[in-house]
């Protein structure tokens, strides 16, 4: 056989090259089709399944996932929040003993929006975490320790958030959201602080007169619009709306905020119509966009003076909110600036009005709405669009208004007629809804 071999492979040595090649190539195919025909008989005849096994924690995984949820039963606010709170304490200990699954469950439960998945995630986690008898017991002590303070009855530790005309206040102010937040996005300032100084305002109004707040803040829950004196529902001054569109255009000036922001309160009239579309920005009643946007630029522009003299204070809403109160002339850069600002009585309680702002900012309420920013102030970099520009000066309602000035005519003698008033508007109608009085 070995001599047939050696005969065959001298007579294909005598073979032209093409013939060569040609036999290769044959030979290579014949070797692949072997090849594929062998691997789908191994295929059909099931020698490469991998049959698997059942797990040896089936049975422990179906309880997992058989625990009860939010959704398995009606449970009322204050029940969730109570159930929440002993899930942050067991997540406390666990962190204790596995720190990184602890962060991740709860990031998990806060999206998830259901407390009881912290006891599903946490006995999902004991598939490897072995014995956890020191955990349940350092639970227990933990719980116990909890049990010997009894249940306190104070609602709400910030005692001004516990009147009426809170929740109201809030209702009227998540009602200007979009607003609010478009206001901080054109100017580069968190809506959260603008909102800071929106209630500090109006909390101030509506303790003026509380017998107001019972007609319209309660009933109707919109917001003040001040048009004596001080202007729109942040009670911006007209000298004060001057300053600062001079201090968008001035590159020279502390209060400076940037090419991007010079044309963000252009006019669309020349001369001295130009006090009349002021005006009708500011107490426009039904199109609060004006008012935010001239808060926002308060804030912007007194954070960048003082950080421009070496003071950073866009991390102190405190002082913010005390600067946007007492204005331009008392904002005076230094080392040591305290809250202050005009008082406000409430509920027989003095506070200030940089205080109320800092309450709220970091109280948590309306954070859904108006969360934190990693950055308060974002400084912009590129100039706004005509369509932003066009945007914002459409931005005002053809609403009825006072006339200009009726604030500086002559009252009657004052044992013959009421004290002067803030105007309070209905957004519903053209017609005064009541008023508010002075301080």
């Amino acid at each position: 056989m070995a001599s047939r071999f050696g005969i065959a492979f001298r007579n294909w040595r005598k073979r032209s090259v093409g013939r060569k090649i040609f036999d290769i190539v044959v030979g290579i195919f014949a070797l692949a089709g072997f090849a594929i025909i062998g691997a789908w008989a191994v295929y059909q005849l099931g020698l490469t399944n991998n049959r698997g096994a059942v797990d040896s924690n089936s049975r422990y995984m179906l309880s997992v996932s058989e625990m009860e949820s939010i959704n398995d039963a009606e449970y009322t606010p204050e029940q969730i929040q109570q159930r929440w709170m002993r899930q942050y304490l067991k997540l406390a200990v666990f962190s204790k003993f596995f720190p990184t699954n602890a962060q991740l469950i709860t990031t998990a439960a806060q999206y998830g929006h259901d407390p009881m998945l912290v006891d599903r995630m946490i006995a999902a986690a004991g598939l490897y975490a072995g014995d956890l008898t020191e955990y349940n017991n350092l639970l227990k002590e933990v719980e116990q320790v909890m049990s010997r303070v009894p249940q306190q009855q104070t609602p709400n530790v910030i005692t001004w958030m516990g009147g009426a005309e809170w929740p109201a206040l809030k209702d009227a102010i998540v009602r200007d959201k979009a607003l609010i937040t478009e206001a901080g996005r054109l100017t580069g300032v968190e809506p959260r602080l603008i909102v800071g100084c929106l209630i500090g305002e109006q909390i101030r109004l509506f303790n003026t007169n509380r017998e107001s707040f019972k007609k319209y803040l309660g009933p109707v829950k919109v917001l003040s619009v001040q048009s004596q004196f001080s202007y729109g529902v942040n009670g911006i001054k007209i000298s004060t709306a001057k300053a600062i569109e001079e201090h968008l255009k001035d590159p020279s000036s502390p209060y400076y905020m940037g090419q991007r922001y010079e044309h963000l309160l252009d006019y669309t009239v020349e001369g001295k119509a130009q006090e009349d579309e002021r005006y009708n920005r500011l107490v426009d009643y039904r199109n609060h966009l004006y008012s935010y946007l001239y808060t926002a630029c308060i804030l912007h522009q007194t954070m960048l003076q003082w950080k421009r003299a070496g003071y950073d204070i866009s991390n102190r809403p405190d002082i913010l909110f005390t600067l946007f109160n007492v204005g331009f002339a008392q904002s005076v850069p230094k080392p040591d600036p305290v809250c202050g600002g005009s008082h406000i009585n409430i509920h027989g309680q003095t506070y200030t009005f940089g205080a109320i702002g800092f309450d709220f900012y970091f109280s948590g309420e309306l954070v859904e709405d108006f969360p934190f920013w990693r950055q308060h102030f974002i400084p912009g970099d590129k100039e706004l669009t005509d369509e932003e520009i066009a945007y914002i000066q459409g931005s005002v309602s053809d609403c009825k208004r006072p006339p200009r000035g009726w604030e500086y005519v002559k009252a009657a003698p004052v044992d013959s007629t009421p004290k002067p008033a803030e105007t309070i508007y209905d957004d519903d109608d053209d017609e005064f809804a009541g008023t508010y009085a002075n301080e």
